[in-house]
């Protein structure tokens, strides 16, 4: 079988999907991840076509060139496998990458060169890159760019108010979840052709959250901007905070660069303000006040983002829930429809009980939509091009 292999690598796992090769489509066959790279690391293995799950435990730390090596080592003995090239998710490609890219060793380069624009991320993407490099040097790597999709914004979109200097810097919004609204702007073309082609708001929902202003499905303003970090509450995530509060927190609160950045990265969002947990499920579950109000402040958030997207695009035919939240929310979605009235939105609360696909009302002005995503489609597709099948 023809194959191609998808990869996502983080700081702590190495997440894979393997995908059948059928002409110009692909088929997903299997898919997985490499678990605590860190500690004592383990595989899960899904095969989608057999039902089967595969666990191996291996009381050490693996590291990402190990456990790259163990994936190519598995797919390598099976031989029903021929793999004919692998994806990568990478979060930062700059300026200078608009579209997926293949790789070679002054694309590796120009990758590394983006580090101190997503220190906590690209390292972990690029190691996988360099360790196929080492072990298998003739399989061709695509590299494909989070931030790609958002290069169609207008230049004031993308700007920040400080001077030239810096701006020449790369200091400046690139956006982040761009194979995501790549994946829905495609899909919403199938479910609704009049969106495709107006003005929508996708909201990307997940334990990282964003959202984007599309027309007739290109980015056209988003809520991330210089990093990940910008736009709305997440998981672990402040969202957007104002940079006099970060100067505070290290002149008046003693605390150096490195822990305002543990604070902002992985204390606060729904995890910091309900003080219980980071995942939405157990919020919905607890009967605390202070997930209540986690869950709020995210929806507000929301609203007053959906505003200035809505401004962005000159109005609003139609809002797309997409990842994990986005998915599978019924309260944050219901709750959003309601802040979105004076849009014209009007949630239809039976079908948004059910996940839709579609959630608005008969006589909503603006259509809702429940999409699932899928970002290794959307490698596995660029991939596939990039190659020239």
């Amino acid at each position: 079988m023809s194959s191609l292999l998808v990869l996502n690598a983080g700081s702590s796992s190495l997440k894979f999907s393997l995908y059948g090769v059928e002409g110009a489509a692909v088929r997903l066959v299997r898919h997985g991840q490499v678990e605590n790279l860190l500690g004592n690391s383990r595989l899960v293995i899904d095969d989608a076509d057999a039902g089967t799950h595969v666990t191996q435990e291996f009381g050490e730390a693996l590291g990402h060139h190990r456990a790259t090596a163990l994936l190519l080592q598995r797919f390598a003995e099976d031989p029903s496998i021929e793999l004919l090239a692998v994806g990568h998710r990478v979060v930062h490609g700059g300026t200078r990458y608009a579209a997926p890219v293949r790789v070679d060793d002054e694309v590796v380069a120009a990758l590394e060169a983006l580090v101190p624009l997503a220190p906590l991320h690209q390292p972990h993407n690029v190691a996988p890159i360099r360790a196929i490099s080492a072990l298998a040097p003739a399989l061709p790597q695509v590299a494909c760019f989070d931030t790609a999709f958002h290069r169609t914004q207008p230049e004031l979109a993308q700007m920040y108010a400080l001077p030239a200097a810096i701006r020449a810097k790369g200091v400046r919004r690139y956006g982040f979840h761009g194979l995501s609204y790549e994946f829905i702007a495609g899909r919403l073309k199938e479910l609704d052709a009049g969106a495709a082609g107006g003005r929508t708001v996708v909201l990307h929902l997940g334990n990282g959250a964003s959202m984007c202003a599309l027309q007739a499905g290109r980015s056209i303003a988003t809520t991330m901007g210089f990093t990940a970090l910008e736009g709305l509450p997440m998981g672990t995530r402040s969202g957007s905070v104002d940079p006099g509060a970060v100067m505070y927190l290290l002149d008046q609160c003693g605390m150096d660069v490195r822990a305002v950045e543990h604070l902002l990265y992985h204390e606060s969002g729904l995890k910091g303000v309900s003080e219980l947990s980071s995942d939405m499920r157990s919020l919905e579950a607890s009967g605390d006040p202070r997930a209540a109000l986690a869950i709020e402040l995210l929806c507000y958030r929301i609203g007053r983002e959906l505003g200035s997207l809505a401004a962005a695009v000159g109005g609003l035919d139609a809002l797309v829930f997409t990842a994990g939240i986005g998915e599978n929310s019924v309260r944050v979605r219901s709750r959003v429809g309601s802040l979105a009235a004076w849009l014209g939105l009007a949630v239809n609360e039976e079908a948004n009980r059910r996940h839709g696909p579609l959630i608005s009302a008969a006589h909503s002005r603006v259509r809702a939509w429940v999409i699932p995503t899928d970002e290794e489609l959307m490698i596995a597709q660029h991939t596939l091009v990039e190659i020239g099948i």
